[in-house]
């Protein structure tokens, strides 16, 4: 079975895209990859906390422009995720492989000032994430075109 390379963006590339990166990386047959259009250069403390809470290994964790995989040298995506609604407004690099490009946009977890609110809110963020790309390791890309993946891709942020 092909691995499937998952990339997930977000202006930032602190929280909700490295959690995505994580979630993806834990998925049989699928490698996730996160990054940012204007990277933080430092992982949100939160993000790194509920993910550590969750069992994750985040010391490989960076964060990182989107540059970084706009090269031909970088891992040939298959899927690229806007998490956020920054980013996705954003003039986007060209991608190799022409992968296809969806939008997830979430509610910004670090916007949340109070702190006892702001642990729920990650912890919401992970537990959203989780759901969608349970449904995304479900599909069967195999089985579809191109563009009745992007459809089947972009329902599942709309499905609850």
């Amino acid at each position: 079975m092909k691995n499937h390379n998952v990339l997930i963006l977000c202006t930032g590339n602190s929280a909700r895209s490295i959690i995505g990166e994580v979630l993806v990386s834990a998925m049989p047959g699928f490698q996730g990859y996160s990054a940012g259009s204007t990277p933080r250069g430092e992982l949100n403390p939160m993000a790194m906390s509920v993910l550590s809470a969750k069992g994750h290994d985040t010391s490989r964790l960076t964060s990182k422009s989107w540059d970084v995989f706009a090269s031909d040298d970088a891992p040939k995506m298959d899927v690229i995720i806007t998490v956020c609604d920054n980013a996705a407004g954003e003039a986007c690099p060209h991608w190799p492989g022409h992968p296809i490009q969806v939008r997830w946009g979430l509610p910004d977890p670090v916007e949340v000032e109070e702190m006892s609110r702001q642990r729920i809110a990650f912890e919401d963020t992970y537990f959203s994430l989780k759901k969608r790309f349970q449904k995304l390791a479900a599909l069967d890309f195999d089985a579809m075109t191109a563009p009745e993946l992007k459809d089947a891709i972009q329902a599942i942020h709309t499905q609850r």
